[in-house]
């Protein structure tokens, strides 16, 4: 800190610098990360990337009656649903605390 008690911008700069790489790495691994998600009593999976976009659907063949396509699209809309809760919180465990704490490690008040 410089003297009056203001941080040095040389500090604060290279500390977003790192912060900014630290995102950028949890970014990374979130977009490589698969999560699941289920419907149905595992009749329908859904698997969806770290980030939240849609790899797979899986459709156990019980689960389809060409007579009832309203359950099995809601099977489905459940799944994927359940799948993209698990990858949001996959994504606030592994960036909750960069993001949440930035204002904190550049010395400055949190946002």
């Amino acid at each position: 800190m410089q003297p009056g008690g203001m941080p040095n911008i040389q500090d604060i700069l290279q500390q977003a610098q790192a912060m900014q790489e630290k995102l950028a790495s949890a970014q990374q691994e979130l977009e490589e990360v698969e999560v699941t998600g289920t419907a149905g009593g595992g009749l329908v999976t859904a698997t969806v990337s770290g980030a939240g976009e849609l790899t797979a659907l899986v459709i156990d063949p019980k689960v389809v009656d060409p007579e009832d396509v309203e359950t099995l699209s809601d099977l489905v809309v459940a799944a994927i649903r359940d799948a993209n809760r698990n990858a949001q919180k996959l994504a606030e465990e592994k960036m909750g605390g960069l993001a949440g704490g930035f204002g904190g490690a550049l010395g400055l008040p949190g946002l």
